[in-house]
C-alpha cells in the first residue's frame, strides 16, 4: 500500500508540498509558468549593460499570450481534459518555440495520454531550456518512477532537492520515498520519508506513508504513532489509513482497537476494498 502525494496537477509556483488526499498515487506536481525563454533567470538586461530585476512590465505581448495559453492549458489539465490542454500548449509553442514551461506541461500531458516517449522528450527539452527548474525535475522524477526507471527517478528527485532556489523539498522527499518503496528499498524510504516529515510534520500523506513503511519493517509502535497522527483528524481518515491502523493494532495484540477500527470502516466506507478485506479477516 502507498498513499498518494496527490493528483497530478499543474499550478503556478504552488510549491506548497504534497496534496491532502490519500488515494490514487499520482505525485503532486507543480511548476512555474514563467513565459520567458529562460525561466530560470530572475534578472534582465537594461540599458547601458546593467542588470535589473525582471517585472511584469518587461513582458512582451508574446509573453502575455503564452501565459494566457498556459493558464488555459493548466485549467483544462486539472479537469482531466488532456487533449484540450495539449492544444493550448501547442498554440503557446507556436508563439514561443523555446518556452520551457510549455514543454514541461507538455510532458505531463503526454504522460497522462499514455505516450511516455513524447513525454520523456518534452521533459528533456524543458530541462535543456531551464536546467535549474526544480519543479520540472520533480515532475520528471515522478514520471520516471511511474515508468519503473527507479534509479533515474531517484537521481532526478535528488537533483531537484539540491537546487538552491527550490522550496518544495518536503514534497519531493515524499515522492522520492514513495518511489523508493516501489523500488524495493524500504530502509532508504524510511530515511527519506522521515526527512520529509521533519520538514512538514503536518502533512498527513507523509505520515501515512511513513507509517506504512514502518509497518512493513516490523516497527509497529512507531507505525502506530504516525498513523494515529492521521486518523485523529476525521478529515484525513480514509479506508486505507483505517485499514493500516487496524493491521498495526492486530500486530500489537490490541483486538479491541482492531474491532473499533473495523466498525469505522463498516460505517464510513462499507464498499471499500479494505472493508471487504477486514470482513474476510485477510490482514496480510
Amino acid at each position: 500500500m502507498a498513499f498518494a502525494p496527490g493528483q497530478v496537477r499543474w499550478t503556478r509556483w504552488a510549491g506548497a508540498g504534497a496534496a491532502a488526499v490519500l488515494a490514487g498515487l499520482a505525485g503532486c506536481v507543480s511548476t512555474s509558468t514563467s513565459t520567458s525563454g529562460n525561466p530560470g533567470s530572475s534578472i534582465s538586461p537594461v540599458g547601458g549593460g546593467s542588470r535589473d530585476i525582471a517585472t511584469a512590465s518587461d513582458q512582451t505581448q508574446g509573453d502575455r499570450l503564452v501565459k494566457v495559453r498556459l493558464d488555459l492549458a493548466s485549467a483544462y489539465f486539472a479537469r482531466g481534459q488532456s487533449k484540450d490542454a495539449l492544444d493550448e500548449v501547442k498554440q503557446a509553442l507556436q508563439v514561443q518555440p523555446n518556452s520551457a514551461p510549455a514543454y514541461a506541461l507538455r510532458g505531463l500531458i503526454y504522460a497522462s495520454l499514455g505516450d511516455p516517449s513524447t513525454a520523456d522528450d518534452s521533459f528533456h527539452r524543458s530541462l535543456s531550456l531551464a536546467p535549474h527548474d526544480g519543479d520540472t525535475m520533480h515532475n520528471y522524477g515522478w514520471f520516471l518512477c511511474q515508468q519503473g526507471r527507479y534509479a533515474e527517478s531517484d537521481a532526478a528527485f535528488a537533483q531537484a532537492i539540491a537546487e538552491p532556489t527550490y522550496r518544495a523539498q518536503s514534497r519531493t522527499l515524499l515522492a522520492q520515498g514513495v518511489c523508493q518503496v516501489r523500488a524495493g528499498n524500504p530502509e532508504l524510504a524510511e530515511k527519506t520519508l522521515s526527512h520529509s516529515y521533519e520538514l512538514d510534520p503536518g502533512n498527513p500523506t507523509t505520515a501515512a506513508n511513513l507509517a506504512d513503511v514502518l509497518y512493513r519493517r516490523g516497527d509497529y509502535d512507531r507505525a502506530r504513532f504516525y498513523i494515529r497522527r492521521v486518523n485523529n483528524k476525521e478529515e484525513f481518515q480514509g479506508p486505507q489509513t483505517l485499514w493500516l491502523a487496524a493491521r498495526i493494532e492486530r500486530k500489537l495484540g490490541q483486538e479491541s482497537q482492531v474491532q473499533e477500527l473495523g466498525a469505522q470502516l463498516h460505517k464510513r466506507f462499507p464498499q471499500a476494498p479494505e472493508t471487504l478485506l477486514f470482513e474476510k479477516g485477510n490482514f496480510e
